[in-house]
Protein backbone atom coordinates (compact mmCIF):
# COMPACT_ATOMS: atom_id res chain seq x y z
CA UNK A 1 0.00 0.00 0.00
CA UNK A 2 1.63 3.25 -0.84
CA UNK A 3 1.76 5.94 1.65
CA UNK A 4 0.53 9.67 1.04
CA UNK A 5 2.64 12.64 1.34
CA UNK A 6 3.11 14.63 4.35
CA UNK A 7 1.04 17.48 4.86
CA UNK A 8 2.54 20.84 5.52
CA UNK A 9 1.27 20.71 9.36
CA UNK A 10 3.04 17.20 9.72
CA UNK A 11 6.22 18.57 8.07
CA UNK A 12 6.12 21.26 10.33
CA UNK A 13 5.98 19.26 13.76
CA UNK A 14 8.92 16.94 12.76
CA UNK A 15 12.04 17.53 15.00
CA UNK A 16 15.54 18.37 13.83
CA UNK A 17 16.28 15.13 12.08
CA UNK A 18 14.40 12.10 10.81
CA UNK A 19 14.88 8.21 9.56
CA UNK A 20 15.14 8.53 5.55
CA UNK A 21 12.60 5.45 6.05
CA UNK A 22 9.67 6.05 6.77
CA UNK A 23 9.51 10.22 7.57
CA UNK A 24 12.38 11.22 4.75
CA UNK A 25 10.43 9.07 2.29
CA UNK A 26 6.72 10.32 3.26
CA UNK A 27 8.07 13.76 2.48
CA UNK A 28 8.70 13.71 -0.76
CA UNK A 29 6.02 10.89 -1.64
CA UNK A 30 8.05 8.30 -2.72
CA UNK A 31 8.83 4.49 -1.23
CA UNK A 32 11.34 3.17 0.60
CA UNK A 33 12.76 1.63 -2.55
CA UNK A 34 13.36 4.87 -4.77
CA UNK A 35 14.59 6.66 -1.36
CA UNK A 36 17.31 4.24 -1.06
CA UNK A 37 17.83 4.24 -4.68
CA UNK A 38 17.72 8.17 -4.74
CA UNK A 39 20.95 7.95 -1.46
CA UNK A 40 23.03 5.04 -2.84
CA UNK A 41 22.96 7.49 -6.51
CA UNK A 42 23.74 10.47 -4.67
CA UNK A 43 20.26 11.63 -5.70
CA UNK A 44 18.83 12.87 -2.39
CA UNK A 45 18.50 16.17 -2.74
CA UNK A 46 19.34 16.78 1.62
CA UNK A 47 22.47 15.68 2.97
CA UNK A 48 21.61 11.99 4.58
CA UNK A 49 23.29 11.84 8.17
CA UNK A 50 24.73 8.01 8.46
CA UNK A 51 24.90 7.43 12.29
CA UNK A 52 25.96 3.80 12.18
CA UNK A 53 23.26 1.98 10.36
CA UNK A 54 20.78 4.48 10.31
CA UNK A 55 20.26 6.92 7.95
CA UNK A 56 18.87 10.58 8.79
CA UNK A 57 17.77 13.63 6.96
CA UNK A 58 18.13 17.40 8.64
CA UNK A 59 14.71 18.32 8.67
CA UNK A 60 15.30 22.00 7.85
CA UNK A 61 16.85 21.00 4.95
CA UNK A 62 13.81 18.48 3.67
CA UNK A 63 11.72 21.58 4.32
CA UNK A 64 14.10 24.19 2.16
CA UNK A 65 13.88 21.50 -0.83
CA UNK A 66 9.71 21.18 0.00
CA UNK A 67 9.96 24.99 -0.25
CA UNK A 68 8.85 25.70 3.29
CA UNK A 69 9.43 28.54 5.82
CA UNK A 70 9.59 27.55 9.54
CA UNK A 71 6.70 29.06 10.01
CA UNK A 72 4.78 27.41 7.61
CA UNK A 73 4.24 30.03 4.87
CA UNK A 74 6.18 28.88 1.49
CA UNK A 75 9.58 30.38 0.52
CA UNK A 76 8.59 30.06 -3.08
CA UNK A 77 7.32 27.94 -6.11
CA UNK A 78 8.50 24.12 -4.90
CA UNK A 79 10.94 22.63 -7.42
CA UNK A 80 10.37 20.99 -10.80
CA UNK A 81 10.25 17.38 -10.55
Amino acid sequence: MARHAMSRAELLALPASIPLWPDGARALGVGRTRAYEMVRRGEWPTRVLRLGSLLRVPTAELLDVLGINESGSSSGPPPAA
